[in-house]
């Protein structure tokens, strides 16, 4: 059950990074990679995107 829930590192308009248990329509690129999720730091619906890791 656990992997059907991935979780996905966001982050929002204010910069703060999390983890998200859902990132809807990651696969749609015609969208665009920005979704709306709430922000649980700043506890607002934000513009969220995809954090992608860099090797140091």
């Amino acid at each position: 059950m656990r992997d059907l829930m991935e979780r996905t590192v966001v982050r929002c308009a204010d910069g703060h990074v999390f983890s998200a248990a859902s990132f809807p329509m990651q696969q749609a690129e015609r969208l665009g990679p920005g979704r709306l999720v709430r922000c649980p730091r700043c506890a607002r619906l934000r513009s969220a995107v995809p954090v992608t890791l860099q090797k140091r």
